[in-house]
């Protein structure tokens, strides 16, 4: 919000952040990508749009990367250290996919180094071209809303199913003080 508001109002880096949390709704609603138990049948299309999907968001989760180091180094370390966080789940989500509709140990190993790849090529593309000041704000804010909607459609429920609450609670509490050490760090 502070980056953001030295050039737009806060409200208007509040609709990016909107912006990015319906937009990645609008965008799982579609794709269908988030399956639940009720859901298995196995669909080996299914598995392979969902490991693209998440190859394609990892992708995406380097530009954020790479657009965060150029609002500044503070602003690329916390949205590395985010990225990395969250990223070990999708390799973990890549693999359950392809694993869950058909696939094979063999497909779901060259899935997840697709994945594992994507972070970094989007950041290594981000050296292409370079953000103007004034739309670094509203960029990342955009991420935020997705970053905020998978913890409020996934993580969070997830936490809820199947799983030891104290347990979840703890590791919770756990990720959210390990990126505010890295943040105090990089400050």
């Amino acid at each position: 919000m502070e980056l953001g508001s030295v050039y737009h109002p806060v409200s208007t880096i509040a609709l990016f952040v909107a912006l990015g949390f319906f937009g990645f709704l609008i965008l799982d609603r579609l794709i269908l990508l988030h399956t639940h138990e009720e859901d298995d049948e196995v669909n080996a299309p299914r598995g392979f749009l969902g490991a693209l999907t998440l190859a394609a968001h990892s992708f995406l989760d380097g530009v954020a990367i790479g657009i965060g180091f150029q609002a500044s180094p503070v602003v690329g370390m916390v949205v590395t250290a985010a990225v990395l966080t969250h990223d070990f789940s999708d390799g973990i989500n890549t693999v359950n996919l392809i694993l869950r509709n058909g696939g094979s140990w063999k497909q779901a190993l060259r899935w997840l180094l697709v994945d594992a790849a994507a972070p970094i090529l989007g950041a290594a593309s981000t050296l292409l071209f370079q953000i103007p000041a004034s739309a670094i704000g509203p960029i990342l804010a955009v991420f935020v809303g997705t970053f905020l909607y998978l913890s409020a459609s996934d993580l969070i429920p997830e936490s809820h199913h199947r799983h030891p609450r104290a347990l979840t609670t703890i590791m919770t509490l756990l990720g959210a003080f390990v990126l505010y050490i890295v943040v105090s760090l990089v400050a």
